[in-house]
C-alpha cells in the first residue's frame, strides 16, 4: 500500500470533508519551493504549506541547527527551569519587533498564542481592579480554531457549529478614510471604559479571504483606541516575518501594540511554536505578592528547545539582506503579473501586499469560502502539480521567499490557463 492508501485507513485531515475529498498525496521529501511525492513527482508549493514556510523546505541551515540541538537537549519543563534556546530567542526577537515589546510568553501554535493574548488582556484589567471585559474585533477576522480564538473570529463556516458557545465579541468593519467616524461612533456606543482590548490582523485578513486594507486608516483607528485605554493586540501570525513587505505589518503604522501574537513563519515552517509578546506595562500588572495575580496558563511543550532552536535559525536567515531582496523580487514579479491579469474579464478585485497576491474569479455563486469553484480549482492545480489552496473562489499566491522567477512564472501561466477557461 502507498502512504496515501495507508493514510486513508487511519487519518482525519483538517478542513476536509473526508467522504468526498480526493485521496491525499503522499509527500516524502522537500527541497526549496518544491515537495516530492512517493512516486518522485514534484509539487511547487505556492502557498508555503499553509503560510508557514518562508525559506524553503528542508533548509540545510535549519536542519543542521535542529540536529545539533536534538543531540544536546530536546525539551524540559519550562516552569521553574529555562534553557539557552528560549532565552536567546526572546533576546533576539524582542528588539526586532515594532513598538516596545518587553516580554515573551511561549506556546505551541497560532491559536494558543491568541488564547494567551486574550487572557493577558482580560486579566491585566482584573489585576488592576478595573472591570473591562468587552473585546473588539474586525468583521471577516480569523484568529484560530480554539474556543477563545474562534470567539474573536468573525462568525462563519469555521465557527457555525459552536456559535452559541462562543463568548460575545463586538465586530466592526476594517477602517477606511470614509468610515472612521462611524467606527469611532460604534466604539463610543459600546462604552470604551468597558472594552478591554481590540484584536486585529494588521493590513491583511488571511482566512477571511486575503482581504487587504490601508495602513493610514488603521493607524488612526489604533490611535483612537489607545486614547480610550483599549489594549491593542496585533495578530501577526500570518503577517509577521516579511509577508506584507516590511518585517512586520505593524511597522507600517505609528501606533505601537500592547500585545503581539506570532507563529507560522516564526520557525521557518520547520516546527510548531507560538509566541505572545507584551509591553512592560502588561507584564508589570501581573507582578504581585499574591499568587492570584499569576497568569495561569501553560503548555507541556512551552518553549520546546527544538522549536526555539529552529526559530533562531530561521531568524538568522530572515535578517540577512538577501531575504529582503527575495521579498522585493517576488513583489515586483507579482506586480507584473497583476498587469497581465487586468486584461482577463473573469477576474476581479486583484490586489497585492508584499509577497501576497490575491483576486476573485468571477462565478455565478457568492464570493465565499463555500463557493463550489474551490473544488474545481483544487483538481486543476493538483493536476498541474502546483500547490494552490483557494478560499472558495478567492485564489492567492503566498510563496516561500526562495521561489525562483521561473517557478513563479509556472504558477502565473497555470492561473492564466484556468481563468481563460472561465469565459
Amino acid at each position: 500500500m502507498t502512504w496515501s492508501e495507508r493514510d486513508q485507513q487511519v487519518i482525519w485531515h483538517p478542513y476536509t470533508q473526508m467522504q468526498t475529498a480526493p485521496a491525499p498525496i503522499g509527500i516524502i521529501r522537500g527541497e526549496g519551493a518544491s515537495l516530492f511525492d512517493e512516486a518522485g513527482n514534484s509539487y511547487l508549493d505556492a502557498t508555503s504549506s499553509w503560510w508557514v514556510n518562508i525559506h524553503g523546505h528542508a533548509h540545510p541551515y535549519i536542519a543542521q541547527k535542529l540536529a545539533t540541538q536534538a543531540m544536546q537537549l530536546q525539551h524540559c519543563i519550562f516552569a521553574g527551569y529555562t534553557h539557552p534556546a528560549a532565552v536567546e530567542l526572546a533576546e533576539r526577537l524582542l528588539p526586532v519587533l515594532p513598538g516596545r515589546q518587553s516580554r515573551v510568553f511561549y506556546s505551541d501554535n497560532g491559536s494558543t498564542a491568541i488564547e494567551v493574548a486574550l487572557k493577558m488582556a482580560l486579566q491585566y484589567w482584573e489585576n488592576k481592579g478595573i472591570r473591562k471585559q468587552k473585546i473588539l474585533a474586525f468583521h471577516h477576522a480569523y484568529h484560530g480554531d480554539t474556543f477563545g480564538a474562534m470567539s474573536v473570529s468573525s462568525r462563519s463556516v469555521f465557527t457555525a457549529p459552536f456559535d452559541d458557545l462562543l463568548f460575545e465579541v463586538h465586530f466592526i468593519d476594517t477602517p477606511t478614510p470614509d468610515n472612521l467616524p462611524q467606527l469611532k461612533a460604534a466604539i463610543e456606543n459600546l462604552g470604551p471604559d468597558s472594552i478591554a482590548a481590540f484584536i486585529f490582523e494588521p493590513l491583511l485578513q488571511g482566512a477571511g479571504g486575503m482581504l487587504m486594507y490601508e495602513a493610514d486608516a488603521l493607524d488612526q483607528l489604533l490611535q483612537y483606541c489607545k486614547q480610550q485605554q483599549i489594549l491593542l493586540i496585533a495578530d501577526e501570525i500570518l503577517t509577521g516575518f516579511g509577508r506584507t513587505g516590511k518585517n512586520f505589518a505593524m511597522e507600517n503604522v505609528a501606533t505601537a501594540p500592547d500585545i503581539m501574537c506570532l507563529s507560522k513563519g516564526l520557525t521557518g515552517g520547520a516546527l510548531a511554536l507560538g509566541v505572545t509578546t507584551c509591553t512592560a506595562a502588561i507584564y508589570d500588572a501581573f507582578l504581585s505578592e499574591s499568587k492570584l495575580k499569576t497568569l495561569f496558563h501553560g503548555h507541556s511543550f512551552t518553549a520546546n528547545a527544538l522549536a526555539c532552536t529552529v526559530a533562531l535559525a530561521s531568524l538568522d536567515l530572515f535578517l540577512q539582506p538577501e531575504c529582503a531582496q527575495q521579498r522585493d523580487r517576488i513583489h515586483a514579479q507579482h506586480q507584473q503579473f497583476l498587469q497581465r491579469l487586468a486584461a482577463v474579464g473573469t477576474v476581479k478585485h486583484t490586489r497585492l501586499l508584499g509577497t501576497v497576491l490575491a483576486f476573485e474569479i468571477v462565478t455565478p455563486g457568492q464570493d465565499a469560502y463555500t463557493n463550489q469553484l474551490a473544488d474545481e480549482l483544487h483538481r486543476f492545480f493538483r493536476a498541474k502539480r502546483i500547490m494552490l489552496r483557494p478560499l472558495g473562489n478567492t485564489l492567492y499566491i503566498l510563496p516561500p521567499y526562495c521561489i525562483t522567477n521561473e517557478e513563479l512564472e509556472r504558477v502565473y501561466e497555470s492561473i492564466l490557463e484556468f481563468v481563460g477557461t472561465m469565459g
